[in-house]
């Protein structure tokens, strides 16, 4: 069964960067929408970013649209989220999340598949 696990989170000041990676083990990420989540204490968890296996048509939230960057490298089996410009909303725990299917869906109940989630911390 496939599985994921992501890496790249931190401490960052506002304004700063970071990238997030969600690599897959036992089974090709290649074949998956892939999408990042993202989960705040006392919040629901919220669609942060997708993208398609082919083409690699991308999605946004509206918040992060213009900021983040979601990429994926299939021969290293690997989802990507470039951060940049992070505030202090973008504080949570973010996973990636996997699903069999080229449409998109901004629901986490749509994904079967999902990583055990790494945190960001952004200061102000």
């Amino acid at each position: 069964q496939v599985q994921f696990v992501e890496s790249g989170g931190g401490l960052v000041q506002a304004g700063g960067s970071l990238r997030l990676s969600c690599a897959a083990s036992g089974g090709t990420a290649g074949t998956y929408f892939m999408a990042w989540f993202r989960q705040a204490p006392g919040k629901e968890r919220e669609f942060v970013a997708g993208i398609r296996r082919n083409p690699g048509l991308t999605y946004y939230a509206d918040s992060v649209k213009g900021r983040f960057t979601i990429s994926r490298d299939n021969a290293k089996n690997t989802v990507y989220l470039q951060m940049d410009s992070l505030k202090p909303e973008d504080a949570a725990a973010y996973y990636c999340a996997a699903r069999a299917g080229l449409i998109v869906s901004y629901g986490a109940e749509a994904y079967n598949y999902w990583g055990q989630g790494t945190q960001v911390t952004v200061s102000s």
